[in-house]
This record gives C-alpha cells, sequence and structure tokens, in this order.
C-alpha cells in the first residue's frame, strides 16, 4: 500500500539515509526511535511538506513524490492538537466536510458517525476549551478522518496525556484499526509500540536499523541499541564455544565472562545473548541448585521499578536482576555488597548474527 524506498534528505546537520519502508493495507505500522532521530521529518515526507532530495514514495504502486499535500489522502495527527478554537466539537469535524461542499445532511451524518467511533458523541456541542487533553486528541483525530484518508499518521499523539488517558487512546487507536484504518504512528516508547503494533521499524540517527513484526523485532533484537531500546537490559555480544564437561551445553564468551547456554547453534557462531532479568537468583552464598550459571559480583546500583526491585550486579559485565520487594528487605542488599547470583542455561536465548 504504501512503500518508501531510498528515501534520501538533508536538513543542516542531519540527514535521512536510504529509508525503506512497506506498509501494508490494515497495519498498525510504528516507526520508533529516540527524539531527533528523525521520526517527524519522515512523516511530513510522507505528508509532502518536506520533499525529499531522492527516493520514491509509492501509494497503491503510484509514485505520489510530487502530488501535491491535500491530494495525497494521508492524514495526519501531531502531538500537539490543532484544533479552531472559535468552533464547537462538531464543526472542526465538519470543517473538512464544509470544505468539499457537502450537503447539510450529509455533513451530520458523517460527524455523528465519527463522534461514535471516536466515542465522543456526548461533546459535539462542547466548545474546544472547556475538553480534556484526551477529549481534544479523539476530536482531533475525528476531523483528520473525516477526509477518509487511506492513511493515518500519528506523530507522537500520547506524549501529552496522562496514564489513564492514555489506556482509553490505546483502546481508541486499536479499534480504529481493528476496523480497517491504515495506521503509521511514530513514537519513543516501546511499551506504547508493543501495544498497538502488528509491524515496526526502529530508526537510529536518521537511518532503519532493524524493521519486521513486532514479535519478531522484540524477540529477536540485531543490536545493543535495539535491545536497550525496548528494554531488555541484559543483552551481550560473543562468541559460541564448546563445552567440556556437557555437550548439551555451550559456552558464551562475552568479554571474557564464561556463560553456559542450551543452543543448536553451531560452535564458534557469533551473535549475542538475552538473560531474561527476572530469570536471575540472588542469594548472600553460593547456592546448591540446578542452576549452572553461578557467579560471584558486587552490587553496583539498586532501583524501584513498577513490580519491585532492580539490582545491577558487575560480575565481569554487568547484569540486572528484578527480585521482590520482600527478597530485597529479607537479603539487605546495598550498593557494594557482595552477593552471589545465578541463572540456568536453559533460560538464556541465543541469536545469530
Amino acid at each position: 500500500m504504501l512503500k518508501l524506498k531510498n528515501i534520501n534528505k538533508k536538513l543542516g546537520a542531519f540527514s535521512l539515509s536510504d529509508i525503506d519502508i512497506n506498509v501494508s493495507k490494515g497495519d498498525y505500522f510504528v516507526l520508533i526511535g529516540k527524539s531527533g532521530s528523525g521520526k517527524s521529518m519522515l512523516l511530513e515526507i510522507i505528508t509532502g511538506i518536506i520533499t525529499p532530495d531522492n527516493g520514491s514514495i509509492l501509494l497503491n504502486n503510484k509514485d505520489i513524490i510530487n502530488t501535491p499535500i491535500q491530494k495525497r489522502n494521508i492524514g495526519i495527527v501531531y502531538q500537539k492538537p490543532t484544533l479552531f478554537p472559535h468552533m464547537s466539537v462538531f464543526d472542526n469535524i465538519a470543517y473538512p466536510l464544509k470544505i468539499k461542499k457537502l450537503k447539510k445532511e450529509d455533513i451530520q451524518n458523517k460527524v455523528q458517525k465519527l463522534a461514535e467511533d471516536t466515542e465522543i458523541t456526548n461533546l459535539l456541542k462542547r466548545n474546544i476549551s472547556n475538553l480534556s487533553g484526551g477529549e481534544i486528541q479523539r476530536v482531533t483525530i475525528a476531523r483528520t478522518l473525516a477526509t477518509n484518508p487511506e492513511i493515518l499518521l500519528l506523530d507522537e499523539p500520547l506524549s501529552f496525556l496522562d496514564v489513564q488517558l492514555r489506556k482509553g487512546m490505546l483502546s481508541l487507536l486499536r479499534k480504529l484499526n481493528q476496523k480497517g484504518q491504515t495506521i503509521v504512528h511514530v513514537t519513543h516508547d516501546y511499551e506504547e509500540a508493543l501495544a498497538l503494533s502488528n509491524k515496526i521499524a526502529i530508526i537510529e540517527n536518521g537511518s532503519i536499523i532493524q524493521a519486521g513484526s513486532t514479535q519478531e523485532v522484540f524477540n529477536n533484537p540485531k543490536s545493543e541499541f535495539v535491545a536497550n531500546f525496548i528494554g531488555i537490559s541484559n543483552f551481550y555480544k560473543g562468541k559460541l564455544l564448546s563445552s567440556d564437561d556437557n555437550s548439551e551445553l555451550k559456552v558464551f564468551v562475552t568479554s571474557e565472562v564464561k556463560i553456559l547456554t542450551c543452543t543448536n547453534e553451531n560452535t564458534g557462531s557469533e551473535g549475542y545473548i538475552i538473560i531474561p532479568d527476572e530469570a536471575i537468583t540472588i542469594s548472600n552464598e553460593e547456592l546448591n541448585s540446578s542452576s549452572v550459571n553461578n557467579f560471584n559480583g558486587i552490587i553496583k546500583d539498586i532501583y524501584p521499578n513498577k513490580l519491585g526491585i532492580e539490582i545491577v550486579i558487575d560480575i565481569g559485565i554487568e547484569l540486572t536482576a528484578k527480585i521482590t520487594n520482600y527478597s530485597y528487605e529479607r537479603l539487605q542488599l546495598d550498593i557494594g555488597k557482595k552477593i552471589w547470583i545465578s541463572f540456568k542455561a536453559s533460560s538464556i536465548r541465543f541469536i545469530s548474527n
């Protein structure tokens, strides 16, 4: 449906380089990256606000690189809503329909349907100044959808909403997509991407560094940047060696630290391992357990998370473990304390290069 091929654009010291993106009809495609990575610039290239230096933009196999903004049939919602403050909710949504000179009855029916889809029927007579942030964003989406865009572009649409309003907007966006609306959404929040998308692309410094299905990218990050960005703490690059003690296991070596892992990959393979932070057990003494990976380390940092406490331990590499508040208090942990950690070889996932 939407294909970007070899898009390049230089603006000052920043440039987008060799951008290729494929969005199919009905996709919820999320472009995820840090601030300043080029996400919003790419959206404005798709809309036609910015013209690329070279490359092509295909919409339904037609190159729209020279098509005027108003004829691209693409709608965009920015992170800060752009409603008309002197108009009611109804008139804001109806505005693009009136520009098209639709009949009054058709406008009435269309606005009513859009209000139902975005769950703001009760707001149609309200003034914009009396709306909450979440309500304003819903009205903005409804007004954008009034043009029947083939693709809805969303530029950080949830960034200014609190937790409760975000939940409502996430639900709304999922419903719109389930009804068939193709959406391209940019964000810096991997949890937002995980909750919404079926396809994602990760952008860093103007280049797409990994793209694919959400499950594929989140389960198989191909770089430390991607792993850290999507919330994976224990991600290490290294090489597989054979194990002298157990042919079923292989030794993964990273920064001279040797970790036993279960994998069918060949000895000598280079790649990455992921050690789930919740799979790491912390103790004050070495445990006699089935875990074959046991290390003595020093606590480097301690900080709370949503479900408990995260402990950063130096064993020659830094590992992060998640434990409960109860375990934290029972073990009397503190920065600088020497502890033992253990984890099973079967808990580790190896990703080949």
